[in-house]
């Protein structure tokens, strides 16, 4: 008797689906429908595919926006509502769906295609940072929606303490790893490996010791990462770039420092390749076990988060409960931490706020200045000066200085 295969938990979804997904189609949603605009659509899930369709320049962008506004026509289907009907209680009570998505066998599970029955909307909670996130995102959507006539109203707008909810540019960065951690984590990565290793096994050890150093190096995002050829590192008068085209479709050239040009050669000579790149060779920079194809978004994803959990399962080995917290940073950690480190230690370095920024390709300086965390550290050292009892200046200065 033939298995039978489970039914997809959101009949809906495929219809969501369907028009998010795939460029130009267009359907109806059922309950998901509203007024007449001033675009072609006669959905929810059309208006918000149109919206979409704005990011086309930026795919990686375009994927999180649409993975944001899934979840919230789910959400309102399950309700039987439209974004029309959006009012500002639904955002307290769609704020506290994302930290805890109940019941939790109908909106999580583990990655799988978006075809399979079992797929969900979520791998877990979302924690404070993804929830606010993500109500900056649909705070966008509903606004360009109101633009477009789609909406008559934004109830984003009607948070009074939208400020400190949507607006991530005014908290600094927390999500990367501190000096110490990533030097363990280094260290970690360029354990040589032992005599009897396969090729196999050797491979994939130079690969990850490239996929950290490249990352910790020139800070790219994941996609980057993956979209990175050969040919783009290029020697102009005398000195090594790296061309990247990041988001917006923006080009630019970041300088490539000397480790990063010992750490390329040394992948190349694994790939049985000359030290230096030429200009003719648009091959992938990152590979599969072939050596020869390209690694998708997805697949080093999930390389670097287990790279991470294998990093702590070896920490908690060596030093017990001593590294209780640096376990758990390395167990949340996810790619994205990795240009955090990169942006934050180059600002450590003493790496001026405006190269800063070049390497990050921020548009906005005060993007750039939530890496920067010298005032903080000062501030600590000075408020150390105030305490319960008198202390004379050099042991106030000691007291100032914690180890870490």
């Amino acid at each position: 008797m033939e298995e039978e295969r489970p039914q997809a938990a959101y009949p809906v979804a495929s219809e969501i689906g369907a028009v998010l997904y795939e460029s130009g189609v267009m359907a109806s949603a059922g309950s998901l429908t509203s007024g007449a605009g001033r675009i072609a659509a006669t959905s929810d899930v059309q208006a918000v595919a149109l919206w979409l369709e704005e990011y086309r320049a930026s795919p990686n962008t375009r994927r999180a926006y649409r993975r944001e506004a899934e979840r919230l026509l789910l959400w309102l289907d399950e309700r039987g509502m439209s974004l029309a009907e959006l009012r500002r209680d639904h955002l307290d009570a769609f704020e506290a769906f994302l930290g805890d998505p109940m019941p939790r066998e109908r909106w999580v599970g583990p990655t799988r295609s978006r075809q399979d029955p079992r797929w969900r909307p979520f791998r877990g909670p979302l924690s404070p940072a993804s929830r606010r996130q993500s109500l900056v995102i649909l705070q966008g959507l509903c606004a360009w929606l109101v633009e477009a006539g789609w909406l008559d109203h934004n109830p984003f707008r009607l948070m009074r303490d939208k400020r400190r909810r949507l607006d991530n540019r005014q908290t600094a960065i927390e999500r990367y790893l501190e000096r110490p951690l990533w030097d363990w984590l280094w260290q970690w990565l360029n354990r040589p490996p032992v005599e009897r290793t396969s090729e196999r096994e050797r491979f994939i050890w130079a690969r990850r010791r490239l996929i950290f150093g490249f990352a910790y190096l020139l800070a790219p995002r994941i996609g980057e990462m993956t979209a990175a050829r050969m040919d783009d590192f290029e020697r102009r008068e005398g000195r090594w770039w790296w061309r990247v085209t990041g988001k917006g479709a923006k080009t630019a050239r970041i300088p490539v420092p000397p480790d990063m040009m010992r750490l390329l050669a040394d992948w190349r000579a694994t790939l049985g390749l000359p030290p230096e790149p030429s200009p003719d060779e648009p091959t992938p920079l990152l590979r599969g076990l072939d050596g020869r194809r390209s690694v998708g978004d997805n697949h080093l994803y999930r390389l670097i988060r287990a790279t991470f959990e294998q990093a702590a399962i070896a920490l908690e080995r060596q030093l017990g409960s001593e590294a209780e917290r640096e376990v758990a940073q390395l167990r949340r950690a996810t790619p994205h931490w990795l240009r955090h480190t990169a942006l934050t230690h180059q600002a450590q370095a003493g790496i001026e706020l405006r190269y800063l920024a070049e390497t990050a390709r921020h548009s906005r300086l005060d993007t750039t200045a939530r890496y920067l965390h010298a005032e903080a550290e000062e501030w600590h050292r000075q408020q150390a000066l105030h305490g319960l009892t008198p202390r004379d200046e050099e042991g106030a200065d000691d007291a100032g200085e914690q180890p870490v």
